[in-house]
């Protein structure tokens, strides 16, 4: 079971949808930066059916500086907003700061999306406070916001695996709630395209530790580098690997593109027999 602050998930594959509060994100450049814009687009990807709402306020790749009273008003004012529109909606806020984290959290978030493997401890303590869930990411024990160089793993795999039921251990172990925590191996976070890729096909080894997996996959430059293909000609190469990843059992999955990837979890739910087909009649009438 998943539940996020007393709100439960289906048991099928889900999807965590991307609204980011920037003006520099790589695939949206700005378009949900305004609030009532990013407010828009959380009535959108409800309405599509995502299971949860991934906040952000700072992009991840290096850029601009932003302060933590800049990235904490980018976040709350949203959180605020869409807590009163979307009550039921389970709401996690993408940040590594623990101060965002505790703000975003009293504003009402369910879930902090920590993407950098926790450079702030005290960020998984916050969380616990608060009875909230986490997502323990792997990033290539990199500062945030910094991009792999010639980055070198014996077995990535096996780096990952170690790293984060270590960490998804830490937080149950200081009060967060063992059905909140997720487990994200961090494509392209710390890694090369042949380490991401190596990740994905892998994917049951991770499932296999007993922690929900995320993955975050959506137009990521793995993607971009298997098919020589800008950010914005990316979908199909997602929707591929995040049928590769769902078939060996993850969970969750964090997107841009809600429809088509719920398209795709549905069917491949429905392959492993999680969830029936809509409609049958073929053969029947």
């Amino acid at each position: 079971m998943l539940a996020f602050r007393g709100k439960v998930l289906p048991e099928t594959s889900l999807v965590m949808a991307i609204v980011n509060r920037t003006p520099d994100s790589f695939f949206d450049r700005g378009r949900t930066f305004a609030l009532d814009a990013a407010l828009d687009r959380v009535d959108q990807v409800v309405e599509e059916g995502a299971h949860v709402i991934d906040i952000g306020g700072v992009k991840a790749a290096p850029g601009e500086e932003v302060t933590l009273d800049e990235e904490i008003h980018r976040v709350v004012d949203l959180v605020l907003a869409v807590r009163e529109r979307h009550p039921e909606v389970v709401l996690s806020v993408d940040t590594y700061r623990a101060a965002v984290a505790r703000a975003a959290l009293e504003a009402g978030a369910d879930l902090v999306n920590d993407p950098w493997q926790a450079p702030e401890p005290e960020t998984v303590e916050v969380v616990a406070e608060f009875g909230a869930g986490i997502v323990c990411t792997h990033a290539g024990h990199l500062p945030p916001r910094t991009r792999p160089h010639r980055v070198q793993y014996r077995d990535v795999v096996e780096d990952v695996v170690t790293t984060l039921t270590a960490m998804a251990q830490r937080a149950v172990e200081i009060g967060v709630p063992r059905e909140s925590v997720l487990i994200d191996p961090g494509h392209d976070f710390g890694k090369n395209t042949r380490h991401s890729l190596q990740v994905t096909s892998r994917t049951a080894e991770l499932v296999e530790t007993g922690w929900p997996v995320l993955m975050a996959l959506s137009r990521k430059d793995f993607v971009g580098e298997v098919l020589d293909l800008p950010v914005d000609e990316r979908l199909e190469g997602t929707l591929a690997a995040t049928a590769v990843c769902a078939w060996q059992g993850a969970r969750m999955f964090r997107a841009h593109d809600v429809p088509q990837t719920l398209q795709v979890l549905r069917v491949v739910d429905a392959v492993r027999g999680i969830v029936p087909p809509a409609v049958q009649v073929r053969g029947l009438a």
